[in-house]
């Protein structure tokens, strides 16, 4: 089971969501999109909350308003966070975080400490909290299925953009080709109404021959 919550509308269209339980971490986990940032309060045991960012877009894009919805909702599922303030959140790119065979379910590790990091909640606020639960649906999906249909679809636009970009380059050689074949013509018809220096000098001397012959 993976609950869906909607981040607040002026941020744009997001969506956020995390798992049921530690085992459903862990799908989260193996089945991550690229442009999945991952939460999760420091130093404590909380949900793993994520967001999907837009399609070639960052950690660096994600925007203040966001950034609060998930530190928010993260703080609010953490039983030991949810009651104090001033806890940190750290978060992540996906594909920044590290499962090892030897750590427990639903724990995780990250490659690089420099991609991670920290965003400090004052206090539970609920108007967000209340916000972010009156968009919650609870879905059952199979996270390995829809990511490699998504994975299918992207691997036949890159086909059919690769087939695209090879017909423009077959009909720009054609129109090159064509265009060569039309100058290579040209200049040929050039070259028969052209009149060499010897015949002109030729053609003088005719003439001079014949007013010759008149006189």
């Amino acid at each position: 089971m993976v609950f869906y919550f909607k981040a607040r509308p002026e941020a744009g269209d997001y969506t956020i969501f995390m798992g049921l339980d530690k085992y459903e971490n862990e799908e989260l986990i193996k089945y991550g999109f690229p442009e999945d940032i991952w939460f999760h309060v420091d130093k404590m045991s909380s949900a793993h909350v994520y967001v999907r960012l837009h399609k070639g877009q960052s950690i660096d894009d994600l925007s203040e308003g966001v950034l609060e919805d998930c530190a928010q909702l993260v703080k609010a599922n953490s039983i030991q966070g949810n009651k104090v303030n001033n806890v940190d959140v750290v978060y992540t790119p996906w594909q920044n975080l590290k499962k090892a065979s030897s750590m427990d379910v639903g724990q995780v590790g990250f490659y690089s400490t420099k991609m991670v990091r920290t965003v400090r909640v004052e206090k539970r606020i609920n108007e967000i909290v209340n916000r972010l639960n009156k968009t919650k649906v609870e879905r059952t999906t199979d996270l390995k299925a829809e990511l490699e249909a998504v994975n299918a679809a992207e691997r036949a636009e890159r086909k059919l953009q690769l087939r695209d970009k090879k017909r423009r380059e077959e009909l720009q050689k054609l129109e090159k080709e064509r265009q060569n074949e039309l100058r290579s013509y040209k200049n040929l018809m050039v070259a028969e109404k052209m009149t060499s220096n010897k015949d002109i000098a030729s053609t003088n001397k005719s003439l001079q021959e014949l007013e010759e012959d008149f006189m």
